[in-house]
């Protein structure tokens, strides 16, 4: 077959061709108002329909029910009063429904937040009272990052945590948080600290456990497993939190030592602002930032994953960290600690009707008839049905699956896994999120420094070109094809110029080395240079550089950067550039010459 050949024409333009029927008038995108992309609220008030209203009302209802006792629970991990729990599940329920892209996303508090909130607090409150000031002062800092965050459109900070990694902290901290509520099983003193100090704290107190608190306990995490199992239509966090209630009350269980929550002060949680001092902004600071990356990676993570089950609208990440910077700013100036969206709280949301924002507003509504009005009902609630509940709910948290999945995959990921599960897990809770933080940096530091290469060969009858480690390819001696998959950049320059001039090295038989640029889709500075030196030492050695597939971005790049007589040859397919490589042995085959490769745009 006689070289035809295909390269970027000059007189082709980068423009791509439109029919002519759409000439004539402009393409137009429709887009939402300012108000409504900021205030999301406007866009779906105005058009609800009275018939999504059963679905809102179902989904509210049992939504705010769940909350309570939830709420109420994620109070403690956080080592705040119960109420607390409640007045997080105000205020930022009705801020989300008003600025949240999500539908169904169930904001307030969550278990991995609230360990999160206690890891922060516990190393610098001096009492209760500041212990509380400080838990409240968090939940303005998360939101300020987050608003900021979302205004400046970077929701893709949350990418420093890789999936892995993130997985790994999770699992670990459901662990911490379902062991540091053993101790309202036994009714013995708290421990807080990584998995050996809370082991070694309640191995300490196994001469004092209650039998009664022990058995109430006991009886609660039953009943959740069972009411989950077998009684669906009931939510088991109410199931079990009621029945606790009626045994104490009517047993006079708490006479016997079994502890109980007490006076849950009534009312709505009053306009307050959240104590602020310079050194508590310095000391809280590190961990507002991991909170605020956590808590927003939580909530983005479950909205999406229900935006594809419900297949109605889609969720704006920006939008998303305003609404939720939003909620925990607001939620701070009336006694919330810091929230975010909740996978449980989420899917019940979906599946029992929600249809919109509407379900959020009646599950705040819940919680603040209960306020007013039902806080005498929680007076017999045991710490230990709590517990229960805490530890049923977490368990869910720990993602078996997801390490016997990466194990099986074989991939270097299961590390990560590893290291932020084990770091989590015997160092500390903050120390897990940094040592995940470093992990995921340090990856896609290094998977941007030594990115895939390989080798190509074309497929025996075809003008197919493919990995030679993997497929039966045709030997050609004469030709080199070498593949980058990345950008080439200052971090894998020179790692990029040592493969290849390594590859020739071994081959000293090679005149042709093709540098197939399918994978590099930009080129910085650092890069240009290295590549420059490359195609000259190429030449030194009598060898021809041909450069194939290259963007135009990328071909426009080294134009400008080098002298017309070193910009190399572009060809648009591999095949055509194996063709030119072959007529270079026809006599009187000049290409530069005859204009067969010339410079092309």
């Amino acid at each position: 077959m006689p070289y035809r050949p295909f390269f970027y024409p000059n007189h082709i333009s980068a423009q791509p061709l439109r029919p002519a029927t759409l000439s004539a008038r402009p393409y137009m995108i429709p887009t939402a108002s300012i108000l409504q992309r900021f205030l999301p609220v406007t866009a779906w008030l105005p058009n609800y329909d009275r018939s999504m209203l059963k679905g809102d009302l179902s989904a509210g209802l049992t939504v705010g029910v769940m909350l309570i006792p939830q709420g109420m629970a994620y109070a403690l991990i956080a080592g705040l009063p119960p109420e607390y729990g409640l007045y997080a599940s105000v205020v930022p329920l009705l801020l989300y429904a008003m600025l949240g892209t999500s539908r169904h996303l169930g904001v307030g508090p969550v278990a991995l937040v609230a360990l999160l909130v206690a890891a922060a607090v516990s190393p610098i409150a001096q009492s209760p009272d500041e212990f509380i000031a400080l838990s409240i002062l968090l939940a303005l800092m998360v939101g300020v990052l987050q608003f900021v965050f979302g205004l400046l459109r970077l929701g893709f900070v949350v990418n420093l945590l890789s999936h892995p990694v993130l997985s790994g902290f999770i699992s670990a901290a459901a662990i911490i948080i379902g062991l540091s509520q053993v101790h309202h099983l036994l009714g013995v003193s708290s421990v807080s600290g990584s998995l050996h100090d809370i082991l070694i704290g309640l191995g300490a107190q196994l001469g004092s456990v209650k039998p009664v608190t022990l058995a109430v306990g006991a009886a609660g995490i039953a009943l959740m497993i069972l009411g989950k199992k077998y009684i669906k239509a009931l939510p088991a966090p109410v199931m079990v939190l009621m029945a606790g209630i009626a045994v104490v009350w009517a047993a006079g269980l708490h006479t016997t030592g079994l502890s109980i929550v007490g006076v849950i002060p009534a009312g709505l949680p009053p306009f307050m602002m959240p104590e602020i001092t310079t050194g508590a902004l310095t000391a809280l600071f590190p961990m507002a930032l991991a909170i605020a990356l956590v808590a927003y990676m939580e909530a983005i993570a479950v909205a999406k994953a229900i935006q594809q089950r419900a297949k109605t609208y889609k969720v704006d990440p920006d939008q998303e960290l305003i609404a939720i910077g939003a909620s925990n700013i607001a939620g701070s100036f009336f006694l919330s600690f810091p929230v975010t969206g909740s996978f449980s709280r989420t899917a019940v949301n979906f599946d029992t009707g929600g249809k919109s924002p509407m379900a959020s507003v009646v599950s705040a509504v819940v919680v603040v008839i209960t306020l007013l009005f039902l806080t005498p009902v929680f007076f017999y609630l045991p710490h230990a049905v709590l517990a229960a509940v805490i530890i049923v709910s977490v368990y869910g948290l720990i993602e078996f699956g997801q390490f016997r999945k990466l194990w099986k995959l074989g991939h270097y990921d299961r590390y990560l896994f590893l290291a932020a599960f084990l770091g989590t897990l015997f160092i500390g809770i903050k120390e897990g999120i940094l040592l995940g933080v470093m992990l995921s940096v340090a990856m896609l530091l290094y998977r941007s420094a030594r990115p895939n290469h390989v080798v190509l060969g074309r497929i025996p009858g075809t003008q197919i070109y493919r990995d030679t480690r993997n497929y039966e390819t045709e030997p050609n001696p004469a030709a080199l094809i070498f593949r980058f998959d990345a950008p080439l950049h200052f971090a894998n320059a020179e790692f990029y110029t040592d493969k290849v001039a390594e590859l020739i090295q071994n081959r000293p038989e090679t005149r042709f080395i093709i540098l197939d640029f399918n994978g590099i889709n930009d080129i910085d500075s650092t890069g240009l240079e290295a590549l420059h030196d490359l195609l000259k030492n190429i030449r030194r050695e009598n060898r021809e550089p041909l450069i194939t597939e290259a963007k135009f971005a990328v071909r426009t790049m080294i134009k400008k950067a080098w002298p017309e007589k070193d910009v190399p040859q572009f060809f648009m397919r591999i095949e055509d550039a194996v063709e030119a490589a072959g007529c270079f042995d026809q006599p009187d085959a000049d290409f530069r010459e005859r204009g067969i490769y010339t410079d092309i745009s």
